[in-house]
């Protein structure tokens, strides 16, 4: 982001962060013709992960680490439920029960709770912007070596040059005219941040292209990591919950940015693969930075002006139907 005082950036910064998503992969469930409509599904999600950041300066006394806890354990609870509920669980059970898919939704599971708590400490040590930096733009690469390894996808030149732009666009966006220290383990914790994503991206996306109802594979994985989260939750200060302005804050993080953002992301992973579902999430800086100019009367520099323009091109890359 451009010329504006560091507190501004780390505000602005925040609402790129809360990257919370859940990608998948695997070409076995893809519908021929579904790219859009998939891609559609996935900028949505996106759009509304964007929107967290400008809503949680309603609770400045929040700590980052409560904040996250409440959203996941919350969105959890709402996602685990919604599988239960969803043809009467039976998608939920037959998940369950497959011995193949226990190791995945452990693993799963650990990477979100792993991605929330290093992000957030990240942010700490290095600042926001670099953190938020480090951990949206390693994600699409960590996503598409993880397609190769488990042979779930290719690289392909469109997507190649629509991550690299849109990375490309995002550290300008972020970081565009901006000084910023960086700490060797800040951003460390940053790259396991990524990496976890990517993680978390790929499991989902083997689960439903192994055939798993979507809604059941986001509920397990969300509702076993609300429960690595409990602990944080309860040893952090989440004494603002209850008031009237945090509960209005945590139940739009917890319901509608996490459990609405996911379902709308694993209907997205039927027909998108992880690698492109990854890129296509870095929409969530570009939302991110509209409503900072638009609600936080937050200002834009020619760098993050032309970030933002390069990352929406970008992404224009991947939504659009190739030619046949």
């Amino acid at each position: 982001m451009s010329v504006r005082p560091r507190s501004s950036v780390r505000n602005t910064s925040a609402r790129v962060t809360e990257h919370d998503s859940a990608a998948g992969s695997g070409t076995a469930a893809r519908r021929p013709g579904g790219r859009l409509g998939g891609a559609a599904d996935v900028l949505a999600a996106a759009c509304l992960w964007g929107t967290t950041g400008t809503v949680r300066t309603f609770v400045p006394e929040a700590s980052s680490a409560s904040i996250a806890a409440v959203r996941i354990v919350m969105g959890g609870v709402l996602l685990l439920a919604l599988a239960a509920l969803t043809a009467r669980g039976t998608g939920l059970r037959r998940l369950l029960r497959s011995r193949r898919n226990r190791h995945l939704l452990g693993v799963g599971a650990v990477a979100v709770a792993v991605y929330q708590i290093a992000f957030f400490v990240a942010a700490a040590r290095t600042g926001v912007a670099i953190g938020t930096v480090v951990t949206i733009g390693s994600a699409p690469a960590f996503a598409g070596l993880l397609g190769l390894i488990t042979r779930q996808s290719a690289f392909g030149g469109r997507w190649a040059l629509a991550t690299g732009g849109a990375i490309a666009g995002c550290a300008a966006l972020v970081a565009g005219g901006q000084d910023a220290g960086a700490e060797p383990l800040g951003i460390g914790l940053a790259v396991l941040s990524g990496l976890s994503y990517a993680v978390y991206a790929t499991v989902a996306s083997t689960l439903i292209a192994r055939g798993e109802e979507g809604r059941a594979v986001t509920g397990a994985l969300f509702g076993v990591a609300a429960v690595l989260l409990l602990p944080v939750l309860a040893t952090g200060s989440a004494g603002w919950v209850l008031g009237g302005t945090g509960l209005l804050v945590a139940l739009y993080l917890g319901v509608v940015t996490t459990a609405g953002g996911y379902v709308l992301f694993a209907r997205g992973l039927r027909t998108t693969p992880a690698t492109t579902a990854t890129t296509l999430t870095l929409a969530e800086p570009a939302v991110a930075a509209v409503l900072g100019v638009a609600v936080l009367d937050e200002r834009l520099g020619g760098v993050a002006l032309g970030g933002l323009a390069l990352l929406v091109a970008s992404l224009l890359v991947l939504v659009l139907p190739a030619r046949r």
